[in-house]
């Protein structure tokens, strides 16, 4: 049993400091993929142009990162600021599992790769909350990468003191503890704000609905600032050779209840949704790796299933937010539990990316 400080203090701390899910991923072996430390190109201000891969950066200032950017010349700046970030990519990225580490930022960061906006922590003003001590790791989808040049923008704003990206790991790196889906989920879903039953059922009409990315915040994607309810969709097929096999369906992390239905039938369900949007508790089901048993004969080889998550977001990042997204045989679901590290470690992780 962990000790009375960690099972009181950690959830405080993710609650008080505004963490963001991205900066308490469990226990994984990471490893480098590519050091992004050195020179980046800044310019004080704000303009959402900068978040463009095309712009024209060349005569913007290089600096040092990370490193407070009152150490590279701008002494008692407060304010917004931009990085950028010019990169390839390494031989063989296509095969792994890759986030991107940007330390810790003081104040407040969006963070763009290749003019998509890829996720974020703290709130800039009107809403102002600071993050300045949370680690940052965002996972980054195989669809935003490109051959050849790609571009991390940096939106920074920073309310007193230090300023910027200010110290840590800077890079891309490989998550090796991660299961693979035998089968896996479309990356573009459908998605509306909202809650209605129906929306469960297999011949719902969602044509109309704004078709995003999973996983992802949907704050990165149109959403920024809503919290309550809102409803995925995606239709997938599945490939033969299943029909007689026990599956599971894995659905990363969601911020922060879901309850999931397989083609009209709920087949899981983490947290409790409160009785009205503004009735709710803390918690911490937005760490918990969502699994859930299919129930024999719920999946259709050779047609169309459609699956459906609806989700409540408390405050902050909202919605499936990190993978893995897919289904896997419960003998390669046993075998990844069986070898990987348990997701009890968070508490260990926080600590580490906090005072590390």
């Amino acid at each position: 049993m962990k000790s009375r400080w960690l099972q009181i203090t950690a959830p405080a701390l993710v609650a008080v400091l505004g963490l963001t899910p991205a900066g308490a991923l469990r226990a994984q072996e990471i490893r480098p993929l590519l050091d992004l430390r050195g020179e980046w190109k800044f310019e004080l201000g704000d303009d959402v142009r900068w978040a463009d891969p095309k712009f024209d950066d060349d005569k913007w200032t290089e600096i040092a990162v990370p490193s407070p950017w009152e150490d590279q010349g701008y002494p008692g700046y407060d304010g917004y600021a931009w990085y950028r970030k010019h990169f390839n990519l390494p031989t063989g990225w296509e095969s792994k599992d890759i986030v991107l580490e940007l330390g810790t930022i003081d104040d407040v960061d969006e963070t763009y790769l290749n003019g998509q906006f890829l996720d974020y922590t703290g709130e800039f003003p009107p809403h102002y909350m600071t993050a300045y001590s949370m680690y940052r790791r965002y996972p980054v989808p195989h669809e935003l990468l490109v051959p050849g040049d790609n571009v991390i923008a940096v939106r920074v704003y920073d309310n007193e003191l230090s300023g910027g990206i200010t110290q840590g790991r800077i890079g891309l790196f490989e998550r090796k503890d991660v299961i693979r889906p035998d089968i896996a989920l479309p990356a573009a879903w459908k998605f509306t704000t909202g809650d209605d039953a129906e929306w469960k059922e297999p011949g719902f009409n969602d044509h109309s609905w704004k078709e995003v990315r999973v996983p992802a915040h949907w704050e990165t994607q149109g959403f920024k600032g809503y919290d309550g309810y809102g409803w995925y969709r995606v239709r997938f097929n599945v490939p033969p050779g299943y029909q007689d096999q026990d599956m599971i369906l894995l659905l990363g992390r969601i911020d922060d209840f879901d309850e999931t239905y397989l083609n009209g039938e709920r087949i899981g369900k983490t947290g409790t949704m409160p009785r009205t949007e503004m009735h709710y508790t803390s918690s911490n089901d937005y760490l918990q790796l969502r699994a859930y048993t299919i129930p024999a004969g719920r999946l259709k080889p050779g047609e169309e299933n459609v699956l459906a998550v609806k989700v409540f977001d408390v405050w902050l990042g909202g919605g499936i937010y990190d993978g893995p997204i897919g289904i896997v045989t419960r003998g390669h679901y046993m075998k990844f539990k069986r070898t990987s590290t348990h997701f009890d470690d968070w508490v260990r992780d926080l600590i580490d990316f906090m005072f590390h």
